[in-house]
């Protein structure tokens, strides 16, 4: 870190929070041998789902890459708040995307956005707990299904989603269009060129989760952050001298 706590160059910077980056900090400090872990989130509850069959079908091809997955069932999980957070569903949800460290998230396209069975899982998960988003370092994979003409509208709310919870979301995405003629009665989807993008973004997503898992660490460290938690400890050592002076 900066060695100057004062920069008369930057009156509003605190140097000794300052940790210039550094090339050589992007070397792991320990491989990981376990496969990537990929959890999988879908918006819909109907039971010929084509967000969850398409779902399925990014799940098969990243185990075939060598992924471990697990897919989250939307079903019984309550709407945001209704119930406490000890819920069995709401635990199951957060154990996954704690478990993961990469995401795909799939959602229909429904008046232009997602869907509201698709926004509760991720109002589910904490935005931040001790000033940290948990979510904060993982890969993510976005993908939509739509009923009509292509659309990218749901893609795009959720790259915002996945913005805002401070993941690392790959450059490549699947929007399947008018997704009930693309996939046969036993819920497999069709060789098609929908069918190439969803290999080419599942490949991504493996290929950037490799990458990051590693370094998340480093890349997720932040200025803003260790001010924060610098200040906390300092406001916890004084209440603490503060106490034991009480008691002397």
């Amino acid at each position: 870190m900066h060695d100057a706590p004062f920069d008369p160059d930057f009156p509003a910077l605190e140097g000794h929070h300052l940790d210039l980056p550094d090339l050589h900090k992007l070397e792991p400090k320990a491989a990981f041998v376990h496969p990537p872990r990929i959890l999988l989130l879908y918006g819909s509850l109907r039971e010929r789902s084509y967000s969850r069959l398409l779902t399925e079908e990014a799940a098969r091809l990243l185990g075939r890459m060598g992924a471990e997955t697990r897919i989250f069932d939307p079903r019984g999980l309550p709407p945001p708040d209704s119930v406490p957070a000890d819920h069995p569903k709401v635990q199951e949800l957060r154990s996954l995307s704690e478990w993961s460290e990469g995401q795909v998230w799939c959602s229909p396209e429904r008046h232009g956005t997602i869907t509201s069975v698709f926004k509760s899982q991720i109002d589910w998960i904490p935005l931040e707990i001790g000033g940290i988003r948990p979510t904060q370092g993982r890969t993510l994979a976005v993908m939509q299904v739509s009923g009509g003409s292509q659309s990218f509208n749901a893609v795009n709310a959720l790259r915002v989603l996945g913005r805002w919870m401070r993941m690392v979301t790959i450059p490549n995405q699947s929007s399947v269009a008018k997704a009930y003629q693309e996939f046969d009665e036993a819920g497999r989807m069709k060789a098609s060129p929908y069918y190439d993008r969803v290999v080419d973004v599942m490949e991504e997503l493996v290929k950037f989760t490799l990458l990051v898992r590693e370094r998340s660490d480093y890349l997720v460290d932040r200025y803003s952050e260790r001010r924060v938690q610098a200040e906390a400890h300092r406001k916890s050592v004084a209440a603490s001298l503060a106490d034991a002076t009480s008691r002397a």
